[in-house]
């Protein structure tokens, strides 16, 4: 979502975190954000790491019930292993290396990887269909810079989606950095931009987006613009996105490192920098892999989803080839329980995730006001082989009272569902709110109940979270986000079985029963039926959203 194996290579199969297992917590459910969900069950908080790398087979003891609609997710749960998904993955890697090392949406590598999806269904009994779509997209021309003068060395910007252009061979400029200091929006007034009249500004992320830092500086006068991503790893470098139509300099991300030393270089006298910087604007075709269960109620469809693209700066192992790897997994597992499904299950390989989750929102816009109301739930996986992980589940009832709020009504009883089936196991989890960063987003919108898993992407594991699940506090949780060496090294396979049985266990679960979400206000479904009059009409180049990768 750019450039070395930053913290070193670890053994797969080992538990390299260290992590510690929570106290069972018998006062009930904890509600706060790094504090573990669901209760553990006595004698389950002892349940071995290494069990779980070997397979995601659960010990006979830790299953979170016996009902009767959890046989078929204590089965697939069984039958579901680890191992034999990440041969998917494998062959991911094997088709990026194929590939000018990328799979994303519109190239032979995300072509490939569909193409090896689809394969693997059809052999096992499913039909697949291929869901086109168009979008805006960008193609990366030149991105380099260097500092001139006192002292030349090279730079490593990488210019920002719909960028406007340098001319070929970039402009040279004085450098203005603007001042950061205490001030918790940083180049988004117009008085942050004293004095810049054509020079190339340097300007902190936060506080708004950086479209509006860019408008703010070119009516300034400036003539580029670097932003500093801030990460706490200085030599990371994440895209940042732009709204096209609101552009009007050139833009490129630079690393933390790299903006901390020309910050210092300012400050001790001018800097004269050269950037090139350009791209060009282009329409994409790409699609979307759907494939579901013969069986089941049409009326009542569980879908699951991942998405199967990845960025142009790596081969996105983690990714989301992490995710769509062990979807496909499932998907195969379960084509032998077809007589036993009461719901429809449906899966999705969705494309242009990282042009601003474009297939899940053209699927759904596509929906009839029937399709909708036909959809029980819907279940996001998105990075769950994060290096630096947490297990986090999405917080369907805002219970963490952070961010975007509670999703639809029975996104808290997928939420239960996926935390009480880890603490069963002896596995802490922790929230993420539903801030529209990956595919959920449109099924949300929609009034859709969802849930699902992630690992983390580039948020900071904090000191709390370090406690639970091992790692290094104050580091990306996926240190490799979006850049080239998010390889099959970056993959951690604990967190990756662990996050692929509870995507084993809500498959099963709901394949048979989904009344936990769908039966709190029993007419829900059919009132939506009848209330939505019209169908949406699908934007035939969404426009993505703005910032950060």
């Amino acid at each position: 979502m750019t450039r070395t194996d930053r913290h070193g290579e670890h053994r797969h199969g080992e538990h390299r975190h260290g992590e510690r297992r929570a106290r069972p917590d018998i006062g009930g459910r904890r509600r706060l954000r790094g504090r573990f969900r669901g209760r553990l069950g006595k004698g389950v908080a002892g349940v071995a790491a290494a069990a779980l790398v070997a397979g995601i087979a659960p010990a006979a003891h830790a299953d979170p019930g016996s009902k009767g609609n959890e046989r078929l997710a204590r089965q697939l749960v069984r039958e579901v292993k680890a191992d034999n998904a990440w041969r998917h993955l494998e062959a991911l890697q094997r088709i990026a290396d194929r590939n000018d090392g990328i799979r994303a949406s519109g190239t032979n590598g995300h072509l490939a990887s569909a193409e090896y999806v689809e394969g693997r269904l059809h052999a096992a009994g499913y039909r697949t269909t291929r869901q086109a779509f168009t979008h805006d997209d960008y193609a990366f021309h030149a991105s380099s810079g260097a500092v001139t003068a006192p002292s030349p060395r090279t730079l490593h910007p990488l210019v920002a989606r719909f960028s406007a252009n340098t001319p070929v061979g970039g402009i040279t400029a004085p450098l203005a950095v603007v001042p950061a200091g205490t001030d918790t929006t940083p180049g988004c007034e117009a008085s942050d931009y004293t004095g810049v009249r054509g020079k190339i500004v340097l300007i902190d992320a936060g506080g708004c987006t950086n479209t509006v830092k860019q408008r703010t500086a070119a009516e300034a006068g400036a003539a580029a613009a670097l932003i500093n991503t801030n990460n706490p790893n200085p030599d990371m470098i994440l895209r940042t996105r732009l709204t096209a139509a609101d552009v009007r300099i050139p833009v490129a991300s630079v690393g933390r490192g790299e903006s901390e030393a020309l910050a210092a270089d300012a400050a001790r006298g001018p800097v004269t920098l050269t950037v090139d910087l350009r791209g060009e604007a282009r329409t994409v075709t790409t699609f979307n892999v759907i494939a579901e269960t013969p069986t089941g109620r049409a009326d009542n469809v569980v879908m699951l989803g991942a998405h199967l693209d990845g960025v142009t700066e790596g081969p996105g192992m983690n990714d989301n080839g992490s995710s769509s790897s062990m979807e496909l997994e499932t998907a195969l597992r379960l084509a032998g329980h077809f007589k036993q499904i009461r719901n429809k299950v449906r899966f999705a390989w969705w494309g242009a995730e990282e042009a601003g989750d474009l297939g899940s929102a053209n699927y759904v816009a596509l929906l009839s006001d029937r399709e909708k109301a036909d959809l029980a739930l819907y279940l996001n996986f998105d990075m769950i082989g994060s290096p630096n992980y947490a297990r986090m589940v999405y917080d369907g009832d805002d219970s963490d009272h952070e961010g975007a709020g509670p999703g639809p009504e029975g996104s808290a009883q997928i939420e239960k569902v996926l935390t009480d089936f880890h603490a069963s196991r002896g596995l802490p989890t922790v929230g993420r709110d539903f801030d529209g960063r990956s595919d959920y987003g449109p099924f949300v919108a929609a009034g859709i109940p969802a849930g699902g898993e992630t690992s983390g992407s580039n948020l900071i594991k904090t000191e709390e979270w370090a406690r639970l699940f091992g790692g290094k506090a104050g580091q990306s949780l996926d240190w490799c986000y979006h850049s080239a060496c998010d390889t099959l090294r970056n993959v951690d396979r604990t967190i990756y079985a662990q996050l692929g049985a509870g995507m084993a266990w809500a498959a099963g679960r709901f394949a048979l029963d989904t009344s936990d979400v769908t039966t709190g206000d029993p007419s829900r479904r059919a009132a939506a039926r009848a209330a939505l009059s019209h169908r949406s009409a699908v934007p035939q180049h969404p426009a993505p959203a703005a910032d950060e990768e």
